[in-house]
């Protein structure tokens, strides 16, 4: 068993096509089916159903795409410490980040940071912030952004942004003309939030549950867009951090302030046990430096 053949396998995995795997690592399909075939040769077991549409993997395959991704994130560790040994001028870094939250800060400091530092490069992946946090904790991403809380056991965390929780709603709802509502009034309220993969979706989901209720949700989504859209249609209430409500430019729509105080609060994380590059820590510097 070869390291690139985990590499080849774990693309195959991320794209759920050989087809398109092999367009990414710039390969024939023909080369990518046999290394792939070679290594279920090898370990006597099928790891992808094959379709003609997509590439799904069996049990045993996602044991080994596990183990994939840990032995891959080992090896990029090992080059990023010999890297810095050397001390290169250039660096790479790859960071999680859910998209709400890319979408919201990252344009702006990605392009101070690459003006700043024009040979470091981002590597830039969305994930929902429970797979970020989980991919850091793998050896995926050197770096990833999520939601606090955060296991403070595992990990080293950066604040960078803490921002309180509105409530939106449409502009004929019976609370449209407050300016500050209690979490307990919304108790028949039919909600829309975001799936249950993003930090979001457990925070307002908590504060809901200690208000004495739960939540009637009525639509789950992973676009803050699409959620407003569905406010100003009357087809559910929601609850969103500020920055994104000081987005939402929509006459339909009722922004409302919450009694209690529900922050939202962001970190860059890093795993304790790894290595972190000097890229790495200058990124993490910098967006410490120049708040979001």
């Amino acid at each position: 068993m070869e390291l690139r053949q985990l590499k080849l396998f774990s693309e195959v995995a991320k794209h759920k096509s050989i087809t398109k795997a092999a367009e990414a690592m710039h390969l024939s399909q023909p080369a990518l089916s046999k290394s792939i075939m070679a290594l279920e040769e090898e370990l006597g077991m099928t790891l992808i159903i094959r379709t003609n549409k997509t590439s799904d993997l069996t049990d045993a395959g996602r044991v080994v795409l596990d183990y994939a991704q840990k032995m891959n994130g080992l090896l990029d560790e090992m080059k990023t410490t010999l890297n810095d040994m050397t001390n290169l001028t250039r660096g790479q870094i790859n960071i999680g980040l859910p998209p709400f939250i890319g979408s919201l800060f990252f344009p702006r400091v990605m392009a101070k940071f690459h003006h700043t530092y024009p040979n470091i490069e981002l590597n830039i992946t969305e994930y929902g912030g429970a797979r970020v946090v989980k991919s850091v904790e793998e050896g995926e991403f050197e770096l990833g952004v999520a939601v606090l809380p955060i296991d403070e056991q595992l990990f080293d965390i950066y604040p960078i942004v803490e921002e309180e929780m509105k409530l939106l709603v449409y502009k004929d709802h019976r609370l449209a003309m407050r300016k500050e509502v209690d979490i307990e009034e919304l108790k028949d309220e039919e909600f829309i939030f975001y799936h249950e993969e993003f930090a979001l979706n457990q925070i307002m989901r908590n504060h809901c549950i200690a208000a004495g209720f739960e939540p009637k949700i009525l639509f789950k989504s992973s676009q803050w867009d699409l959620m407003t859209e569905m406010v100003a249609a009357n087809l559910g209430i929601t609850i969103l951090p500020h920055s994104i409500c000081n987005r939402v430019f929509n006459s339909e729509i009722e922004v409302i302030d919450l009694k209690q105080k529900i922050l939202w609060r962001l970190a860059v994380l890093t795993k304790k046990t790894r290595y972190i590059s000097k890229a790495g820590r200058t990124f993490i510097d910098f967006i410490l430096k120049d708040p979001l």
